[in-house]
């Protein structure tokens, strides 16, 4: 039944101002806006929704990731837009904010982020 539906995901954000500034200032995204939510248009077609939510609580996990072809271009361009990469502890990340797993053949070069709502995100290499 649902196997050819146009399924698009969804997640929430405290100030719908504010992440439309960075969604499209900071990172470069087509970003259109009805009724009060943003919908973010991301390559091959794929819309995500984004929807103030009074109580939003962030959540714990990277809930949209971007693949690049080179990871440390990405992160510098982002970088000088404003974006600050995550630091977690115990994990092997470089000056920029990079793990970088293709090194060391355990999965890819990534670096998250966090839009003003506290969401995490990231950007990876795979390859």
């Amino acid at each position: 039944m649902l196997r050819n539906s146009a399924a698009f995901s969804g997640f929430t954000v405290d100030d719908i101002v504010a992440a439309k500034a960075f969604y499209a200032d900071a990172l470069g995204l087509d970003v259109t806006e009805d009724h009060g939510m943003l919908t973010l248009l991301l390559g091959g077609d794929r819309p995500t929704l984004v929807y103030a939510k009074a109580d939003h609580v962030p959540a714990t996990y990277t809930i949209l990731n971007f693949p690049v072809d080179d990871i440390d271009v990405a992160v510098d361009e982002l970088a000088a837009r404003g974006v600050e990469f995550a630091r977690y502890d115990g994990l092997p990340q470089d000056d920029k904010g990079v793990l970088r797993g293709l090194e060391h053949d355990r999965g890819p070069n990534i670096a998250w982020f966090t839009d003003p709502a506290g969401n995490i995100f990231s950007v990876l290499q795979q390859s």
